[in-house]
């Protein structure tokens, strides 16, 4: 009887420990990927209004998330929720919400209007929805909210296209696209900052990890559609497109670095230090963004 009993902790010890965290990890692995390439969905044959490629890529990010296997995570119960077992997607979906909300901010308050302008009615109202709380189970939940966010940019591309236009196109200047460029700096500052910090606790680290990369993987989005939505502009300045195809290219390291466990290893010690490895990418994205910031101001 005594047997059969530490045979069952050992098989519980087992599938806790063991099998549990291998499996997310490799379904999470499986959820890192999403089929959004602008040049498949925006060929350069066709002829862009302004603002349905950076919409639609906040489209794509926030849809994955909410149609994945497992969905919203962070205003979930129990061994499902944010804070026990399966908190890494949590946190990477935070970071995820963290990179739409300015995104969308800035698109409607700056790359679709100028000084006295009017907001665009469905911009402000998916702004609203993304803002709301996110780790709310109801009343009204995350979900509701986030699926309120896409429908809004959603009613935003058709009224691009709409006669006459019920939406607002992007202004396509300099001086809004450095807004944007310095709002996605800022962000990637503040996760190179947690990243490289020397005090963050063990049961911390990997909250750190995960909830940057949520923000890489929402960027490195952004910023191909940011690329094909300006190219016709910047035809003759290869130095800026080929930035933001490198930025784009670490974001795109960043968003899939997928350890089985994130470890934070001192710098000639035997074990990685993850953290120290995502910023080196993420750090990279953000110096570039600085460079295109750079070249938009001459």
């Amino acid at each position: 009887m005594a047997k059969s009993r530490l045979a069952l902790i050992a098989a519980f010890l087992f599938v806790a420990f063991v099998v549990t965290p291998l499996f997310l990890h490799f379904t999470q692995k499986r959820h890192d990927q999403l089929a959004f390439d602008v040049e498949v969905l925006y060929p350069e044959s066709n002829e862009l209004v302004g603002g349905e490629t950076f919409a639609g890529g906040l489209i794509s990010v926030v849809h994955h998330e909410l149609s994945g296997y497992t969905g919203w995570r962070p205003n979930d119960f129990a061994l499902w929720g944010p804070g026990l077992m399966a908190d890494n997607n949590a946190n990477r979906q935070r970071g995820i919400i963290q990179a739409v909300r300015e995104s969308v901010r800035v698109f409607k308050d700056h790359l679709t209007k100028v000084s006295s302008d009017e907001y665009d009615k469905n911009l402000i109202a998916a702004d609203n929805a993304f803002r709301n709380d996110m780790e709310k189970f109801w009343l009204p939940s995350a979900e509701s909210k986030l699926e309120e966010g896409v429908a809004s940019l959603e009613k935003y591309v058709k009224g691009l296209s709409s006669t006459p236009p019920r939406s607002r196109p992007l202004v396509k200047r300099n001086v809004e696209l450095i807004r944007l460029y310095q709002a996605w700096g800022d962000m990637l500052g503040d996760a190179h900052s947690s990243l490289y910090r020397a005090d963050i606790g063990f049961f911390e680290t990997d909250d750190v990890f995960y909830h940057a990369q949520g923000e890489a993987h929402t960027l490195r989005f952004l910023v191909r559609a940011v690329e094909r939505e300006y190219r016709s502009v910047f035809g003759g300045r290869t130095v800026l497109l080929t930035l933001m195809n490198e930025v784009a290219a670490a974001l795109d390291k960043a968003a899939v670095l997928k350890p089985v466990a994130v470890f934070d290893g001192s710098p000639d010690g035997i074990l990685a230090n993850h953290r120290r490895n995502l910023d080196a990418y993420i750090n990279e994205a953000r110096q570039k963004m600085y460079s295109i910031r750079e070249e938009l101001e001459k």
